[in-house]
C-alpha cells in the first residue's frame, strides 16, 4: 500500500503504559496502519521518531480566542486583591471590531498550533457591547484554519442574561447560524437558576451541546452543579454537558468531592479545570495562607467523572500571561493539586488529549486505524514525562500534513569527551532521557 506519511520507531501509550517500536502509517489524511516494521516500498514522508513518545494532537477544551491579547488595552487593577477583571474587560469590548478580533485570535491560534494543539473549543462572547462581531470573526477563523485545527465555538453571554434586556437575541442568532455549543456565566446574573434553565432549553431546542462557566469562587453551600446535573438527567444530555472552572470544588473535603465526582459521572457532566485563571483569581479575599482554588480533577476522575485541563485565557485581565503551551498548564495543575506519580501525570496527559476530546465529542480522535492522522512527536518517552518536564513537541501533523518542526536547543560549544555523541539516535533529533 502507498503511504503518504510513516512515523517509525514510535512509543505509544497503551493500557496505562507505553509500547515501543511501532510504526504509524497514514494515507489520504487518515491512519491506515499501526504496527512494528511496516514495509516502506512506497511512502511519501518518513519520520524516525527515535523511540520518542507519539500522541494524538492536544485538545484545548475551554479557550477564549476572542478576548486574548488585550491586557495592554485595559486599565490596570485598582488594587492587587480586587476582582474587577470582568469590568475591566467589559469596558473595552465596544471597541472590538471583527478584524481586530480575527487578528488577535489568529495570532494566539497559531501559537497553539506550534504547541501541538489540533482541536479547540473556544468560548465566544455575544454580550450587547460586542454583539456578533466575535462570532463573525471566529466563524471566519474556523473556515480559514480548517486545514490546521478542528475549531468548535461555544456561544455565550459573559455579563448577564436574564438581567440584560435583549441579550438573548445574540445567542439565538448564533445558534441559528450553526453554533454547536451554548453556554453562559450564571454568577454574573441576578437569577442564576433561571439562566441555567434557559441554557438547557435552548440546547434542547437547537440540539446542541452545553458548556457553562460555573461554580467559580470559594463557598460550597451554593453550588450550581446540582441543578446542572438534574437538568442533564431530565433532558437526557449526558455526555453533552461540561462546566468550566469549578474552583469551589477545591474547597470540598475528600468525601464530598468524591460524592460530587460520582454524581458527575452518573449524569455525564464533565469538568474543565482552568488552573492558570483559577489560581490567579481565587483567594483574593484572603491576606495570607491563600487558597489555591484549583479543583482536583484527578480525584473527580477516580470517582467516575470526566475532566479536562485547559488554558482558558491568554494575556487579558483574567489571566495576564500565557504562552499557549497546554503542557505547561497541565504541569502547573499537577503542581497545584500535588499530583506527582507517573500514574497521576499520565491522567493529566489524558486530560489534555483523550478526555478533552470526549468533551468535544470528537468520535474519530486518537491513534487508531481509520482516524485522522493528527499526531505529535514529543521530546519525551511517556505521557508522564511530557507533563513532568514540560516537554516540547518536536513535530506535529494534522490529517497527515506536517504543521511544524522544532529543533532541540543544544550548546554551541563544549569540551571534547570520549562520551561526546552518546545517546544520540539516528532519528528525528537527539533522544530524550527517560523520566527518573
Amino acid at each position: 500500500m502507498a503511504y503518504d506519511l510513516v512515523i517509525r520507531n514510535a512509543r505509544l501509550a497503551e493500557g496505562g503504559g507505553v509500547v515501543d517500536g511501532l510504526d504509524i502509517a497514514a494515507a489520504g489524511g487518515r491512519i491506515v496502519a499501526v504496527a512494528p516494521g511496516l514495509a516502506l516500498e512506497s511512502a511519501g514522508e518518513v519520520v524516525d521518531a527515535g523511540g520518542r513518545f507519539v500522541s494524538p494532537g492536544l485538545v484545548e477544551s475551554h479557550f477564549h480566542l476572542d478576548k486574548a491579547l488585550i491586557v495592554d488595552r485595559c486599565a490596570p487593577p485598582k488594587d492587587r486583591r480586587t476582582r474587577d477583571h470582568m469590568q475591566r474587560t467589559a469596558a473595552i469590548k465596544h471597541t472590538f471590531t471583527v478584524e481586530d478580533i480575527y487578528a488577535r485570535a489568529k495570532a494566539v491560534l497559531e501559537r497553539c498550533l506550534l504547541n501541538g494543539v489540533t482541536h479547540m473549543r473556544t468560548q465566544v462572547e455575544v454580550d450587547p457591547n460586542v454583539g456578533l462581531r466575535g462570532w463573525e470573526a471566529i466563524e471566519r477563523l474556523a473556515r480559514d484554519y480548517a486545514w490546521a485545527i478542528d475549531l468548535q465555538p461555544c456561544v455565550f453571554l459573559q455579563e448577564g442574561w436574564t438581567n440584560v434586556e435583549g441579550a438573548e437575541g445574540n445567542v439565538v442568532a448564533a445558534l441559528e447560524r450553526g453554533a454547536p455549543v451554548v453556554g453562559g456565566a450564571p454568577r454574573y446574573d441576578t437569577d442564576r437558576p433561571a439562566q441555567i434553565r434557559r441554557i438547557f432549553a435552548l440546547a434542547r431546542e437547537y440540539d446542541v451541546d452545553i458548556d457553562i462557566h460555573l461554580d467559580g469562587g470559594h463557598t460550597t453551600d451554593d453550588l450550581d452543579i446540582w441543578q446542572v446535573c438534574e437538568l442533564t438527567d431530565a433532558i437526557g444530555w449526558g455526555g453533552r454537558v461540561a462546566i468550566g472552572h469549578g474552583s469551589k470544588y477545591s474547597c470540598l473535603p475528600d468525601a464530598a468531592l468524591a460524592a460530587l465526582g460520582r454524581r458527575l459521572g452518573d449524569s455525564g457532566v464533565a469538568v474543565e479545570v482552568l488552573p492558570a485563571t483559577d489560581l490567579f483569581n481565587n483567594g483574593r479575599h484572603m491576606e495570607h495562607s491563600v487558597i489555591r482554588g484549583v479543583a482536583d480533577a484527578n480525584a473527580l476522575i477516580t470517582a467516575g467523572a470526566n475532566c479536562a485541563i485547559s488554558t482558558n485565557n491568554v494575556m487579558n485581565p483574567f489571566t495576564p500571561f500565557g504562552d499557549c503551551s497546554l503542557v505547561r498548564i497541565a504541569n502547573m495543575y499537577a503542581n497545584v493539586v500535588q499530583r506527582g506519580t507517573d500514574a497521576d501525570l499520565a491522567v493529566c496527559f489524558e486530560m489534555i488529549t483523550s478526555r478533552a476530546a470526549r468533551i468535544m465529542r470528537a468520535a474519530d480522535y486518537g491513534i487508531a486505524v481509520g482516524n485522522p492522522a493528527d499526531l505529535v512527536v514529543w521530546d519525551a518517552q511517556s505521557p508522564a514525562e511530557v507533563v513532568a518536564t514540560i516537554a516540547q513537541p518536536l513535530t506535529s501533523f494534522k490529517r497527515g500534513r506536517r504543521m511544524f518542526t522544532r529543533e532541540i536547543a543544544a550548546l554551541s560549544s563544549f569540551s571534547p569527551s570520549p562520551l561526546a555523541g552518546e545517546g544520540r539516535g539516528g532519528g528525528l533529533l537527539p533522544k530524550s532521557s527517560a523520566r527518573p
